[in-house]
């Protein structure tokens, strides 16, 4: 729920320089125009530049004389009955009859007029609190192992092994972990590359990087999808919360002290990971079908309708989310969206992948051979260590030791 709220509170933050340019003329404060006969004044383009709103009233209804236009033969005559600027405007505020050879939902939206918002953010805010959380997080993690160390088995190794994961869920895990640190990387290249990397190796380089990575993150997204159902389908029965779940979480999987509380086959921080995987990597997935199918699978203008009808928008500040979308404004929002549940996703598995490595001793076996020490098993997973000697107790043809 908390990287949720917080996919949300970014994604609203994404809204409000829109919702700033392009709010109800109501809201807006008239600017008198008498000096320049109707046309922009300096406190329009001063207010746009700070990014609050602007009454466009008076340009959308000047696109053209139509009918009542001198005749061409006249000496002031226009072609058409509207002037180069006329018709731009008219272009911009979708107010001209045109037609174009290429038939799609966007092939008639030739100026994008409300998109300047979502590459100020893209280029701005995106990048920096986007970088700044991976950053951060890894400085967490580096002070947290020099703080607390590697957690070590406390018992004794006992030599014997335990069966943790078999292969088809090694494989499951690997499949979608992989995928997503190539989606990941792939990405960071697509939304940074232009500001770091241009810098660095230069144009041609980047461009064959560029390339390359696209074509990866394209086609490397299947696989990511694949291994996300596989997950799903293989563990969420083992996910579902329960009371040992209050007691881990009161104690904090013993991180911070002596002992480990008693947890199944996966406990609570395992199955905040796994739904944070599922829930998040899942809005990924469609956000990143929609991005590559354009325009087929349009995704907000339902959900801010959705969003509007419970009032939160409203509770954020930021009044009624636009219900009326373009097609290019819809792919806006869906890169947005894409871009910053990925960076929540990105720095949540960084700790997943510390825990998993150099973080606890005898945790990567789990996913490595699929086999963990019995020691390190009953140290953190002693309830599923009880329900596994029992199955093997109660199996056909096992004998049980005479009392």
């Amino acid at each position: 729920m908390t990287v949720l709220l917080l996919s949300f509170a970014m994604l609203f933050s994404a809204l409000a320089p829109a919702l700033a340019q392009d709010g109800p003329p109501s809201a807006t404060v008239e600017s008198d125009r008498s000096a320049t006969g109707g046309a922009t004044t300096l406190e329009d383009i001063l207010r746009r530049q700070e990014g609050l709103k602007v009454d466009n009233a008076f340009r959308r209804q000047n696109t053209g004389a139509g009918d009542d236009a001198p005749p061409v033969s006249d000496q002031l005559g226009t072609l058409g009955g509207a002037s180069d600027p006329d018709l731009w405007r008219g272009v911009r505020f979708n107010d001209a009859d045109i037609s174009t050879q290429i038939r799609g939902p966007a092939a008639e939206v030739l100026i994008q007029d409300r998109g300047m918002w979502w590459l100020q953010f893209r280029e701005g805010p995106l990048l920096t609190y986007g970088g700044w959380l991976l950053v951060g997080t890894i400085v967490l993690l580096a002070l947290f192992y020099l703080l607390r160390g590697r957690i070590r088995i406390d018992g004794e190794k006992t030599g014997r092994t335990i069966e943790r994961f078999k292969t088809v869920e090694r494989f499951g895990h690997w499949l979608l972990a992989g995928s997503f640190i190539l989606l990941g990387l792939t990405g960071l290249v697509s939304l940074m590359g232009r500001k770091f990397l241009i810098p660095a190796f230069g144009h041609e380089p980047y461009s064959a990087i560029a390339t390359w990575s696209k074509w990866i993150h394209n086609n490397v997204a299947w696989a990511f999808i694949i291994g996300l159902v596989m997950v799903f389908v293989m563990w969420v029965v083992h996910n579902l919360p329960d009371r040992t779940d209050v007691k881990w979480l009161a104690q904090a999987g013993g991180l911070f002290g002596n002992g480990h509380p008693p947890a199944k086959k996966f406990n609570a921080g395992q199955k905040l990971i796994f739904w944070s995987t599922i829930v998040l990597g899942g809005s990924i997935a469609v956000s990143g079908v929609s991005l590559l199918f354009p325009f087929e699978f349009p995704l907000f203008a339902k959900t801010f309708g959705w969003l509007n009808a419970s009032g939160l928008p409203e509770l954020a500040g930021l009044g009624t989310l636009p219900e009326t979308l373009s097609p290019q404004e819809e792919m806006q929002f869906a890169q947005l969206w894409h871009a910053i549940v990925s960076f929540v996703l990105m720095a949540i598995i960084l700790a997943h992948i510390y825990i998993g490595s150099i973080g606890m001793e005898g945790a990567f076996d789990a996913m490595g051979s699929g086999d963990v020490e019995e020691q390190w098993a009953r140290e953190h997973h002693s309830l599923w260590v009880d329900e596994v000697k029992s199955r093997e107790a109660a199996a056909p043809g096992r004998t049980t030791p005479a009392e």
